[in-house]
């Protein structure tokens, strides 16, 4: 298994601690604020914690992840949702079948960089957002050597063909909005 995937328990990912430090209310208010947004895929949607917040703001949801127990997590949550078991480089959607794609901090956890943007740039009509930990050692999230610094998903934005990029820097993550 990829050492970079979060494998420790799903009850983790909904601590107190986890959701104060990624601020999740303020990352989908940033998602959405000034963009016209009805229906997101939350790539590595885990126990479906962002999933569950864009749901709240009235859009329409669904979310993978490789994890077949986190995905039965997160529809306890979120019960007419749509939850599938697929990786971030083979989405099991038809071309354009959503406004965006949200990856919220997992981006730094797949096998194939380009192939995953690939994907998020086929199914999405209008953008990806890619939520990630900074670019500097720190005592929580994953080592530094796991991180993304901010030019390399630039760069990979570029090849993928996304037309513009934006980088939010958050109190201990950045956001980057890529627009096709």
């Amino acid at each position: 298994m990829n050492e970079r995937v979060f494998n420790q328990n799903a009850d983790r990912l909904r601590s107190a601690e986890r959701v104060e430090r990624l601020n999740v209310s303020q990352v989908v208010d940033t998602c959405l604020s000034g963009n016209n947004i009805k229906s997101i895929l939350d790539i590595g949607t885990g126990t479906g914690l962002f999933a569950e917040k864009f749901h709240e703001r009235g859009i329409k949801i669904a979310g993978v992840d490789v994890n077949p127990l986190f995905i039965e997590e997160a529809k306890k949550y979120l019960p007419d949702a749509e939850f599938k078991v697929a990786s971030a480089e083979n989405l099991p959607f038809d071309d354009a079948s959503f406004d965006a794609v949200f990856y919220g901090v997992v981006l730094h956890e797949v096998d194939d960089f380009n192939k995953t943007l690939a994907e998020a740039k086929r199914v999405s009509r209008l953008k990806a957002f890619i939520l990630e930990w900074q670019y500097k050692t720190e005592d929580f999230g994953p080592p530094i050597d796991h991180r993304l610094k901010p030019e390399f998903v630039k760069s990979l934005s570029e090849q993928n063909g996304f037309k513009n990029f934006k980088e939010v820097k958050l109190d201990k993550l950045v956001l980057y909005e890529l627009t096709k």
